[in-house]
Order: C-alpha cells, then structure tokens, then sequence
C-alpha cells in the first residue's frame, strides 16, 4: 500500500495462537527516519498499545508488547491472550523532505488498519460409548475450541493398518460456548461377524493451530489364565475355559475375568452368597452369564445364591463380540465345627471367618475346681447320713425313723453287715443271746 512517498507494508488479517507470539506487520518502503511509532487497538474508543520515539522514549503500554526486530515498526505480543483479537493501527510519523535536500523536514503521519485473529485449540477431548451386542454407539466431543475443530473416526487393525471409517451414519453438532466452541460427533458402527479390530480413534484436527489430537478406544477381549479349549453342550463351538482356583492375580493383563465372592468361597453351612464377575480393560463391555449344572442361565455381572448346603461349582460366561472364556467358580461348605467356622483365613479373594471363641484356661480350672468341690460335699453328705441312720444313705420318712428288730433277724455268717459302722462287740453281744447256756 502507497502513502504518500513511503509504501507500508502491512497485512489486512493476522493470525496468532493463544499463548503463542502474535505479528502485526507494518513496515516502511523504502525505509526512511521515524520521528514516532504509534501501535493503538480500536474498539470503543482507541487503546494505545506502544509508543516509540528514537530520541529519548521507547514504552510498551502494554507489557506485552514490543517492536519487532524485523524492521523496528511491526508490533509482536507474547504471549497472545484470546482479549487481544480485534483490529489494531498502527502510525508512523518520518521525517520527509520530498527529496530537496535544501529544504526542511516535514513531518509526515502513515496509518495502516489491521485485523489479529485468535485461535484456540481445541481443550479437551471427550469420547462416549455405548454397546449392544456388535452394535457400537461412539460419541466424541471436542470442547474449547477457535474456529471449531473437524473430527473424524478410524479404526486399526491387529497388524496396525489404520483406516478411516466412511461418514454414513454420522451426526455433527457445534455449539458456541462463549467465544469459543464445542464440536460433537457421534456414528453408530457395527462389527461385522469375525471382524478384528485393535482400536477405534476419534481424531481431532483444528487446522488453523495445526493441532491433531486422538482419543482412542481400545478393543479387548475377556481373557483368563490357564485357559484350555473346551466344549460345552450349551455352546455349539469350543471355548476357553478354566477355574478360578487357577487364577493366581499376579497377571496385570488387562482384560482378565475376575471373580469375588460375599462372604466368601468357603461358607458355613446354610450360608447366602453372592458372586460378582468383573473384567476391568475389556471393551465393549462384556456380557455374563451364570450357571450351574443343567439349570438355565442368569444373565448378569452378579450372581445371588440363598441358603448353600453344599459344595457346587457355579460357571460365568464372559462374553464380547471379540471372544468368551468360561470360569468355574466352586463355592465349597466349611466344616460343621463351631471352631472351623469362626477360622479366620484367606482363599484367593475369598475371607472364610473362623475366629475360634472357645474357654480361655482361667475358665477351666475354675469349671473343674467347681466339679471337685461339688463331689466332695456329695460325698461328705452319703458318708454323714449314713452314720446317722446306720442303715441307709437317705431316710425319706424323718417323722417315722427306721429301726432294726434284733429278734426277727438272725445273723447268719453269709451275711455282710449292714454297715461298717457296727461295733463287731454289738455284733457278738446280740449273737451270745441267742445261743443256748451250758
């Protein structure tokens, strides 16, 4: 652009990036003496952003701001805020003589009119999904953007092919959030039978911050250790299959089938329990099913069994659109043992609750010194009573005392006496009286 006798230079739209260096040309050819350099932002009214005279004054009015060392009148801002779009001036005063050497000086204003824009790059990348069976709901949302951001989706294959997948089934929404915007897009994608996929990327592209960003979802399948390829009858082609007694927890693969138990793998008897299956890492998100024997199936991460009276083995299918394994899960009956019951001990992920309330030994001695003292008073009573009636430990009548009639009853040498409390002198004394007198 021609002023005058000085062409300026300038662009009439700039482009920055927040928190990056903004440029404001505004250069002199050819370039002559400057007597002033003023920059000002025009809205309301004009904001002086930087002054400039050689001979004594060089102030940014703005901290930001400096000249730059590209020809001395351009402006630069570092770091650009999103508040410094909007059309900027900028004025150069020279010194111009029209060439005559002989006559003075004049100075001469230039102005020149530009636009900064700003432009932000998206902040946050946000990716939903839902599943149902093969059929994938994806939604990616990008949010915080200037001008708003394009996203499109691929999928990567095992072997790492990357493809993009065809715009059918797509929706696009874009919503101002203030002086910025968000960008939504959702696509339903099916798997087809068999199809293998490692990942799908939502990938956003700003192109005026040459920004790209991927937000991907990996695909994993329901994984166990120790798995054999077996073949059920509820299932018409073989699966993979194990125990969770196999299933040491050590292994941080994502993907594995883990399984818990409330109160636990070993129970007491008559005991409720509930199994609960989880596969963190494994998307889509599997499907489970319970069994046990014959019985139909319970579909569910969570298993409720009431009353168990004995040991079973229950299965759970972990199931998505890239694979199944099946787990067995016993669930076995403690021991009828009051102690083994209360047992406190770890099974896996299993707590068996066995914590032993028994007689401490101060309560025994003191049962068994209770024992000795009881027997002895007993003793102490027969032994008493009978040396009171002579005849029997107890006397049931008290108000008719038992008495024993000496002439109805002989004493023959076969018999043992009655008790050992009689005197063999009575004895003998009774017996002289009977026999006849010589």
């Amino acid at each position: 652009t021609l002023i005058g006798t000085v062409d300026l230079k300038y662009d009439d739209v700039s482009y920055a990036t927040v928190h990056q260096s903004a440029f404001l040309r505004c250069g002199m050819m050819p370039v002559q003496p400057i007597k002033e350099l003023w920059w000002f932002k025009i809205g309301a009214s004009e904001e002086r952003v930087y002054y400039y005279d050689p001979t004594s004054v060089d102030a940014a009015l703005m901290k930001r701001a400096r000249r730059s060392s590209r020809d001395n009148t351009s402006l630069e801002i570092h770091p650009t805020h999103l508040s410094d779009e909007g059309e900027y001036k900028c004025r150069i005063v020279v010194w111009d003589n029209t060439g005559n050497s002989t006559e003075p000086s004049v100075p001469i204003s230039k102005e020149a009119r530009m636009m900064l824009k700003v432009n932000v790059p998206p902040e946050k990348v946000e990716i939903t999904h839902l599943t149902s069976g093969r059929n994938l709901s994806l939604r990616c949302k990008s949010e915080g953007a200037k001008p708003p951001a394009d996203i499109l989706w691929t999928k990567t294959s095992p072997d790492g092919v990357e493809t993009e997948i065809p715009d059918l089934s797509k929706t696009r929404e874009i919503e101002p959030a203030g002086e910025l915007y968000d960008t939504a897009e959702q696509i339903f994608y099916q798997l087809e039978e068999n199809e293998m996929i490692a990942k799908i990327s939502c990938v956003v592209r700003h192109h005026n911050t040459n920004t790209t960003i991927y937000k991907n979802i990996t695909f994993v399948s329901p994984a166990i250790q120790n798995a054999l390829k077996v073949t059920m009858q509820r299932f018409a082609e073989p699966v993979l299959y194990s125990s969770i007694e196999k299933q040491d927890g050590q292994d941080n693969k994502a993907g594995l089938v883990k399984i818990s138990a409330d109160p636990g793998f070993k129970v007491p008897y008559n005991t409720s329990v509930t199994l609960k299956a989880s596969a963190p890492g494994v998307y889509p998100e599997p499907r489970y099913l319970w069994w046990v024997g014959d019985q139909t199936g319970i579909a569910g991460r969570e298993l409720h069994i009431d009353n168990l009276e004995e040991d079973k083995s229950y299965y759970v299918l972990a199931e998505n659109p890239l694979g199944r394994v099946v787990l067995e899960v016993p669930v076995h009956i403690t021991t009828s043992d009051y102690s083994q019951w209360n047992d406190s001990s770890r099974d896996g992920d299993a707590m068996v609750n066995d914590t032993t309330e028994g007689l401490d030994t101060g309560a025994i001695i003191g049962i068994v010194i209770g024992a000795l003292i009881a027997v002895f008073f007993i003793g102490f009573a027969v032994w008493y009573w009978t040396i009171r009636d002579g005849t029997h430990v107890f006397s049931p009548k008290k108000e008719k005392p038992h008495t024993i009639d000496e002439e109805t009853i002989p004493f023959r040498s076969t018999d043992k006496p009655l008790l050992r409390t009689i005197s063999t002198q009575t004895l003998e004394g009774r017996r002289s009286r009977r026999e006849p007198s010589i």
